[in-house]
Parts: C-alpha cells; structure tokens; sequence
C-alpha cells in the first residue's frame, strides 16, 4: 500500500513545480521515478529539469541516456519496476501505474486548468481509495501548497 498525495496545479506549469519537489526527494536522500504519458514529454521534462533553478542542479537520466541504476531521477515513459530503486513515483500528465503499491510515495501531479485533466483525476482518486492507499490532496493557493483532504 503507498501513499499517494494528488497535487492539483492551478497557479504553475508542471516545469515549475516539478522541479521543487523532486529536490526535496533528493534531500531526503531519496530517488524518484517520473512517468511521463509519452516520450515526447519525457523529452520536454528532461530538458526543463536541466534548466532549472530551484534547485539548480537536478541529477536525473531517461533510456536515451541509459544507466538507470545510476539515476537519483528517472523519466520514463514506461510503467516497469523502478530501474533506479526508487521509492517515489512521480505521475505526470494523467499517465497511470500498476505498480503503485511498489513505492512508499506517489505523487499524482494533474492540471487544474484542463476539465478532462482533472475528472481522470478524481477516476484516479475513486481507484485508489478502492485499493486502499492512503490518499492525500494538496492544491496550489498563494502560500504554496495547501492540504485540503
């Protein structure tokens, strides 16, 4: 059983918020895997996290790079084991898992400017509820996140 935390975006683009979070991934010190719904995004992500500056270095590889076992940060567009040993899976863009109950956390990143984004969201949520996880659900306010289930 994993905990998932569902974080609803209506303040940011995911290239600004996903950065901040997979940094205090690596704080802990922890590993993460990032799944993307397709390889062009795994593409667009990979060049975002090199670009960015909070925090500014993100060590972080995809299959084009190779080497999983050696990656703090993994983007993949495949839902396999987690090359990397991961303990957190970052979905992004309504991609899903069937392998959530193999990590400790999950984060469920979706768009709360797209409709479509946010009702696979919640069909998300009912599953995971029904699967038992322990669920949490953060949205953007001005502060920064705020826990509101």
């Amino acid at each position: 059983m994993a905990e998932i935390g569902f974080y609803h975006l209506t303040r940011s683009p995911l290239e600004k918020v996903l950065p901040a979070l997979l940094g205090r991934v690596l704080d802990q010190p922890g590993r993460a895997v990032v799944l993307c719904a397709d390889a062009a995004r795994v593409a667009a992500l990979d060049a975002a996290l090199w670009l960015a500056s909070k925090p500014d270095w993100l060590p972080h590889g995809t299959a084009a790079m190779g080497h999983a076992a050696h990656q703090p940060i993994w983007l993949t567009a495949e839902d396999e084991p987690a090359p990397n040993g991961a303990r957190f899976l970052f979905l992004v863009d309504g991609a899903e898992s069937a392998r959530l109950a193999e990590y400790d956390r999950v984060l469920d990143l979706f768009d709360g400017n797209d409709d479509a984004a946010v009702a696979a969201a919640r069909r998300r949520w009912t599953a995971a509820r029904a699967a038992r996880h322990v669920l949490s659900y953060w949205q953007q306010g001005e502060q920064g996140w705020e826990r509101k289930a």
